[in-house]
């Protein structure tokens, strides 16, 4: 007799990490992180150029980690060259040639593979899915903003 699985964080998680572990894998094969492909789809999403304070607004309140490891993020990627100081501005950053082309090519790649793990999944399932975890995601926001400083010594 199987039990139908209940939705639950471990759910939520395990798949999670499964798709992630997709990503990260192909990932490592060009060197870089997934927080650097990260910031890389926060400036593209800005039409190729952004405030670095937009990208590193992107990277902490998405990923919840701290600004600094948002900068030092940035940073790796202008030493990387995937991104620059437009006009000598440190305050923007936009996508160089090489920098576009690697953000396409693992937005491609995460495309792919969201076919090949959604691809055939009724449609229902899937909207239902999506409406329930944007709303799990909302709640868990909310509750990560309500308790910054609840559990500090």
């Amino acid at each position: 007799m199987s039990t139908t699985p209940v939705l639950n964080s471990q759910i939520v998680g395990q798949a999670h990490y499964a798709t992630r572990a997709l990503l990260d894998r192909e990932l490592a094969r060009t060197g870089n992180t997934f927080l650097q492909s990260m910031a890389l789809n926060a400036t593209a999403s800005q039409g190729g150029a952004a405030d670095v304070a937009a990208v590193v607004h992107r990277l902490t309140s998405t990923l919840k980690i701290d600004e600094a490891t948002a900068l030092a993020t940035v940073a790796e990627l202008v030493d990387a060259e995937l991104l620059e100081s437009p006009d000598g501005d440190a305050d923007r950053v936009a996508l160089t040639g090489p920098g576009r082309t690697f953000q396409a090519r693992i937005a491609a790649l995460g495309t792919e593979l969201g076919a090949r793990v959604y691809g055939d999944l009724p449609a229902e399932d899937l909207a239902i899915a999506a409406r329930v975890l944007t709303e799990v995601t909302a709640r868990a926001n909310a509750l990560h903003a309500e308790t910054a400083n609840a559990y500090a010594p």
